[in-house]
């Protein structure tokens, strides 16, 4: 099946490319409520589940022994700027499990932003892995290593400990079987398993309702889904799609960002979850996807209206700020969307 175009990109007067990809919406019974595109095909849904991976976490009790809060809870599920506060608290997870930065084996990142870059160089510092966009997720699989008594080297491969907690969670909430010939290497350099959207739609309706979860992992993903939401700087910080949004809608949404133009994200209001990919692999055209899905499904007051206003169609510009053009959904992606139930 090919992939409809979802977001086209503008100049003046004329379309100058067009994004294709794929989007659903289900269920927490694993219905599908809506679709477009290919969601059956598996796809690597790198960051965007990080929610999930962030599971085993609070099931073992690991962190309640380590005494993390909600900032440190949301920067396990992070993809963060790797500004200061960032850096700080994945130091402070680290300490709390007895650990130092060099334990960390996601590698060095420069920060997102170009202030918190100069600040290093400033100071005369490199980044370090503290700074990685993913070093609360790895204190966070650090920390649960020390608790189950696990080593802590080594903790990313597959064959670890940690990993194999991560991916049975996986399997059991999208409902897939993950094995190693649908396993790649995340850019953090932790393993990835594809799978089709519609499982992870299906796992991000369960995890924003808790419905047909054990009271166990119920409690852990609403501990996890409030952290996020209450906490939603430390999720991605400045500027960052994922913290305006879930900034302005103040615990009605979830989302989650992922490598490669993926999203994920749960409405608990509505009991749907929902996953999507660009398929060339654009965070610019997923952005669009995802906050043009919000627009169309949620009652909005003015705040949160801006905020979607300026994430469907934001501006292209010039060099000199001048606006030349604009992302925005295709026609027949919004007609498509109008018709959801």
């Amino acid at each position: 099946m090919e992939n409809p175009v979802l977001v086209e990109a503008t100049r003046g007067p004329l379309v100058e490319s067009r994004h294709r990809g794929a989007l659903v919406i289900a269920d927490s019974a694993g219905k599908t409520v809506f679709s477009l595109g290919d969601i059956g095909t598996p796809v690597f849904p790198r960051s965007a589940i990080k929610a999930l991976q962030a599971l085993p976490l609070l099931e073992s009790g690991a962190a309640d022994a380590l005494d993390f809060d909600d900032a440190e809870l949301a920067l396990a599920c992070a993809s963060h700027n790797g500004e200061e506060v960032h850096a700080k608290s994945a130091r402070i997870m680290l300490l709390k499990a007895g650990l130092t930065e060099e334990a960390l084996e996601c590698g060095p990142q420069w920060p997102k932003r170009m202030e918190d870059a100069a600040k290093l160089i400033q100071a005369d510092e490199q980044p370090c892995a503290l700074h990685n966009n993913c070093s609360g997720k790895h204190a966070a699989f650090l920390g649960l290593a020390r608790v189950l008594g696990a080593p802590t080297a080594g903790y990313v491969a597959p064959e670890h400990p940690v990993q194999q907690e991560i991916r049975i969670v996986l399997e059991q909430m999208t409902g897939q079987k993950l094995t190693a010939d649908i396993c790649g290497t995340d850019g953090c350099s932790i393993p990835t398993y594809a799978a089709p959207l519609d499982g992870f739609a299906r796992a991000f309706a369960v995890f924003g309702t808790g419905e047909g979860l054990s009271p166990g992992r119920a409690r852990a993903c609403e501990r996890l889904y409030e952290a996020c939401v209450n906490e939603p700087y430390m999720v991605a910080g400045a500027g960052r799609f994922c913290t305006e949004v879930m900034d302005a809608f103040r615990g009605r949404v979830f989302v989650k960002t992922g490598a490669e133009g993926v999203f994920c994200g749960s409405i608990p209001e509505l009991g749907f979850g929902f996953a999507l990919k660009c398929e060339d692999g654009a965070t610019r055209a997923a952005e669009v996807m995802t906050a043009a899905l919000l627009e169309v499904l949620l009652d909005t007051d003015e705040e949160q209206a801006e905020v979607l206003a300026r994430q469907v169609t934001p501006e292209i510009q010039t060099r000199r700020g001048v606006r030349a053009g604009e992302v925005r959904p295709a026609p027949d992606f919004l007609a498509a969307l109008m018709s959801i139930g």
